[in-house]
């Protein structure tokens, strides 16, 4: 896979921001359309994406997205001048070594720590992920199931993850591995599984798009500082939002408890088809 550092993403016409309204998050009943017309541009959710990061580009009726896996905001994931050790299942110490200096982007840990954080660094990962899904996704007929690895891309670059550390083993006991926005890194790159709150906590900021092309937004809807009501059984809803007068479909980070103190990114099914992510 082509790894690319000069990244771009799609500009929307001058003329389609201006008739882009910040509305509230409100379904009509009597609709029954899910999607929004297609066009000749990209959706304008994909504006919010990082340009240093990530690459989405229109190709026919699909979105390309590659992204370096790296986010764009602070985290003790990365690189720096202290050396921590962690045991994994099998009972091997994995050693992260000490950098000569820290990465700009460091931060020292706070609700975790270097004694639970997990081994490597985000600027260990040496490589890109890419996503293919519909300029217009729609809802499949039947649901289906996410799995191990990356299920979405984030705004910041970084994957998105569900809420299993491993095959059927959940994150409960990896908690305490989470930087401050509920990410870490293994066994690949930098991920998150919980609510995003590098830049969205409790509200209606968009997190990212999933593999089956459907947008993932915060807890809140748009302008009215509510939660939505009738979300279905993975998150999402048929609404306006801030990126769209018209109604589609999205997700919404669930606000339901996790642990007791913990909002997970995406417990549910995929309402539409998912591509994989390499």
């Amino acid at each position: 896979m082509k790894k690319s550092n000069k990244l771009r993403i799609g500009v929307l016409s001058t003329l389609s921001l201006l008739a882009i309204a910040f509305v509230a998050c409100s379904s009509d009943s009597d609709s029954t359309d899910d999607t929004v017309a297609t066009t000749g541009e990209l959706h304008a959710a994909f504006a919010e994406f990082d340009t240093d990061n990530v690459t989405i580009m229109l190709s026919g009726t699909d979105v390309e997205i590659e992204t370096n896996g790296m986010p764009n905001h602070t985290s003790p994931y990365w690189s720096n001048t202290t050396e921590r050790s962690a045991v994994d299942p099998m009972g091997n110490t994995l050693t992260t070594e000490a950098a000569d200096t820290d990465h700009p982007l460091f931060v020292e840990p706070t609700v975790t720590s270097y004694q639970k954080m997990a081994p490597g660094n985000i600027d260990d990962f040496n490589g890109s992920y890419s996503l293919t899904v519909p300029q217009v996704p729609s809802k499949a007929s039947a649901s289906s199931s996410t799995g191990l690895g990356a299920i979405g891309i984030a705004i910041s670059g970084a994957m998105i993850y569900n809420d299993e550390e491993g095959p059927n083993v959940p994150l409960d006991d990896a908690v305490g591995s989470l930087d401050y926005t509920a990410a870490h890194t293994g066994p690949q790159s930098y991920h998150y599984h919980l609510e995003t709150k590098a830049w969205s906590n409790d509200d209606e900021n968009l997190i990212g798009v999933m593999a089956d092309g459907f947008f993932l937004y915060g807890r809140k809807c748009n302008s009215t500082s509510t939660y939505p009501e009738d979300l279905d059984a993975s998150g999402g809803h048929t609404s306006t939002t801030q990126h769209t007068t018209e109604q589609e479909y999205h997700y919404h980070i669930q606000n339901e408890l996790y642990l007791n103190q913990f909002y997970i990114l995406f417990p549910g099914d995929y309402q539409g088809t998912p591509n994989t992510i390499l």
